[in-house]
């Protein structure tokens, strides 16, 4: 069997530390320089000559330059001679440009399925895509993770017995179904309208919230305001106080103070697929790792084990 050998760019040392630390097995170096004409050139400085290689960056802010430098990475351990070569996205930014829904737009999705696949990548391992379509988009295997157990877990042993999870619009209504069902509660789903410059309004709710306690499940939030919306139409239905949950925590714009220092929520909830530095830090905001969930779909992925186990378990209750 190939030996294994992982990389990460700047934008995940310490998530892709924490993956190594549970496959046991080092962190390889890198190096990233700039020359004075603003180009990147990016060197592996360790050998991955037939090796198993993944190459952890999550497309964050800056999102260009982390793009530009994971292709980089892919492009140099393919010339290396890599055996295989994984891409490991914990958070694909570009999952938002699914469509032309406005003349003369790009597909964002595509592109960048393309610039990676073209760069190298043999596979790529993603955690929950904003639009799970976004799949087809590559020429490579996709393995996409979701972090609702790791959510739950974090959830179960409070009372929920007065709780109802509550999904901000219907396309995320499955996700907050199967994350109700491994926590036993009823759910609920906003009917949602966005319009120009983020503005978005919640014209109902389905599902009942009055006198109920609420928690808010969101795939990211990023400036806030769909969370906002929705927590105000619940005030105004007579919904108790919310936990907000969410699987990539971008909290741009402040977004998560404004959330956080409202009196109608208990608790933010995130997981670390967004590297949430100092200044976004709120008492009442709480991380959860997944980089457990990534390495056992490294070590799946590289003895060639099934990885479609991991995320099928959020269908039923652990």
């Amino acid at each position: 069997m190939r030996e294994i050998s992982v990389f990460s760019g700047q934008a995940s040392k310490g998530f892709a530390e924490e993956i190594c630390g549970y496959l046991e097995v080092p962190l390889l170096p890198s190096r990233l320089q700039r020359f004075a004409n603003d180009c990147l050139e990016v060197q592996l400085l360790e050998n991955c000559r037939e090796r198993d290689v993944f190459i952890v960056q999550p497309l964050v802010s800056p999102v260009q330059e982390n793009l530009m430098e994971l292709l980089m990475m892919i492009d140099a351990a393919r010339g290396a001679s890599a055996g295989r070569i994984t891409a490991v996205i914990p958070h694909y930014a570009y999952a938002r440009s699914d469509k032309k829904d406005a003349p003369r737009i790009s597909i964002g999705g595509k592109l960048v399925a393309d610039l990676l696949t073209t760069a190298g990548a043999s596979r790529v391992l993603t955690m929950t895509l904003h639009s799970p379509q976004v799949q087809a988009f590559f020429g490579v295997p996709v393995d996409q993770l979701h972090a609702l157990r790791e959510l739950a877990v974090h959830l179960q042993g409070r009372d929920l017995s007065n709780t109802v999870v509550v999904s901000p619009d219907l396309g995320n209504a499955k996700a907050a179904t199967a994350f109700s069902r491994l926590l036993g509660t009823p759910v609920a789903a906003g009917a949602k309208e966005r319009f120009e410059n983020d503005q978005v309004h919640i014209t109902s709710i389905i599902g009942d919230v009055h006198g109920k306690d609420i928690i808010v499940l969101d795939d990211e939030i990023a400036n806030g305001s769909t969370v906002i919306e929705l927590l105000n139409h619940l005030a105004e239905l007579g919904a108790k106080p919310a936990r907000v949950v969410c699987t990539h925590g971008i909290f741009s714009n402040g977004s998560v103070q404004r959330i956080a220092d409202r009196e109608d929520v208990i608790e933010v909830l995130s997981t670390n697929t967004v590297p949430i530095g100092a200044d976004k830090a709120h008492p009442k905001l709480t991380v959860i790792s997944v980089a457990n969930a990534f390495a056992e779909a490294i070590r799946r992925i590289h003895t060639g084990e099934s990885v479609s186990a991991l995320f099928q378990t959020v269908d039923a209750k652990p």
